[in-house]
């Protein structure tokens, strides 16, 4: 997909193309692609900053990984990622201190959509652009995680840049995210895929100064199961829960898939982080989500690829 198409390839002001035997099939070639030029844009704007003049990332083989890497699959998904990252910032939130970081050093309240919108981004840059320019967003981060701490509600105090905290930002991110994939794209991944996956990712959290650092499914399963007693509810968690939740498009070509994706981010939540949350969808709710998500997935599918 790439940014900046042409116009439509016919006029708009109602003056009907003239057509030579056989046209229809044509003009509705060319409605196709409008449709999906239009989709594709609205999509595009909802990952990049056009107003500081982001483009989207362009995938280069020197990078972190390249293009064999299962990274690049996951990654590489609108619809499993939308939906994945939603269930990663619901489970990160439940820590007291990522809570803490967030509502003590971000503007969250009033720009929820550029938070998203400046993870995307990391991950885009980290998984697809060149490793200088992976390794620049990473040093940016920790440049930025450096000055982010403070003390918790109990006292005890906090720093973004903790090992620890940043193992658990990493493991419950990727986490989710390969959690969407096997649900909406490739539910009979094998064992060692998801494994080779883990260690893949690791390597940006590494550099990021996490630690510990799973490198393989059962290793970020057990350090979620273990953060479990240290993970906690509140007033302030269900706010950014319904911050999150209640966001809308810019736009209604995008507001239907937002509010699925978002939806489809609670649902993908294990059942214990939904409880915390006080989220409990009901049955048909969720079934429902769900075959919206796999049409929305199939759609997209479909825009960026044809």
């Amino acid at each position: 997909m790439r940014s900046g198409e042409p116009n439509p390839p016919w006029p708009i002001n109602g003056v009907e193309p003239r057509l030579e035997p056989g046209g229809y099939d044509a003009v509705l070639r060319m409605a196709t692609n409008t449709l999906r030029r239009t989709i594709a844009r609205q999509i595009v704007a909802i990952f990049n900053d056009v107003d500081r003049g982001e483009r989207p990332v362009r995938r280069r083989p020197d990078g972190l990984f390249g293009p064999n890497a299962v990274a690049w699959r996951v990654h590489g998904d609108v619809t499993t990622m939308m939906i994945g990252g939603v269930a990663g910032l619901l489970l990160q939130m439940l820590h007291p201190a990522v809570l803490a970081g967030v509502w003590d050093h971000s503007n969250f309240r009033h720009d929820m959509a550029g938070r998203l919108r400046r993870t995307a981004r990391f991950i885009a840059l980290t998984t697809y652009a060149s490793r200088d320019e992976a390794e620049t967003a990473i040093a940016r981060v920790r440049a930025v995680h450096r000055g982010v701490g403070g003390t918790l509600p109990d006292g005890t105090s906090y720093r973004a840049d903790d090992p620890e905290l940043l193992a658990w930002v990493h493991v419950t991110e990727v986490s989710s995210f390969l959690a969407a994939w096997m649900r909406y794209a490739e539910p009979s991944m094998p064992r060692v895929r998801q494994d080779l996956y883990f260690a893949e990712v690791a390597t940006i959290a590494e550099a990021l100064g996490a630690d510990p650092v799973p490198r393989d499914r059962a290793g970020a399963d057990a350090l979620i199961e273990a953060m479990k007693a240290r993970l906690h509810a509140d007033a302030r968690t269900r706010e950014v829960a319904r911050l999150l939740l209640s966001q809308h498009a810019d736009n209604l070509v995008t507001e239907p898939l937002l509010r699925v994706t978002l939806q489809a981010g609670v649902d993908l939540l294990p059942d214990w982080a939904r409880r915390m949350h006080g989220l409990n969808p009901s049955a048909p709710m969720r079934h429902a989500v769900r075959a919206g998500a796999l049409g929305i997935a199939g759609a997209l599918r479909w825009v960026f690829t044809g």
